[in-house]
């Protein structure tokens, strides 16, 4: 499967922006699929990740009641809406797909990664 990650772009601190994560290739609607960011000289770290059915979500602590994540299986996308941003949320966004149903915040359980999209949050 080839997933690719969209919406980002440069944003004042306090603004949204919604990510997508599209799919193509075959479904991903058996996997969880997560969010992941690397900030410039930093380790990648997780940020989101939604469950098979949508029905499970997980959050970073530093983008929780901040970030939602969301999944329309209809459409093989996968959503995270970012609000309240801030200059540290500034990094390269990546999806990824797990090869499980379950979501996760291990990368190692990630399976398949989109190309990343830039957010940029200035003060």
């Amino acid at each position: 499967v080839q997933l690719q990650a969209s919406g980002g772009g440069l944003v004042q601190a306090g603004g949204s922006l919604r990510l997508s994560c599209a799919a193509s290739g075959r479904t991903f609607s058996n996997n969880g699929v997560g969010w992941f960011r690397q900030a410039p000289g930093k380790e990648r770290e997780f940020a989101a990740a939604i469950n098979w059915r949508g029905g499970s979500t997980a959050y970073a602590d530093s983008v929780k009641g901040r970030f939602t994540i969301s999944r329309d299986n209809a459409r093989n996308t996968v959503y995270l809406q970012m609000n309240s941003l801030k200059p540290e949320d500034t990094a390269v966004y990546y999806c990824a797909a797990s090869y499980y149903a379950a979501s996760s915040r291990t990368q190692e359980r990630y399976r398949y990664w989109g190309q990343g999209t830039l957010v940029t949050v200035s003060s």
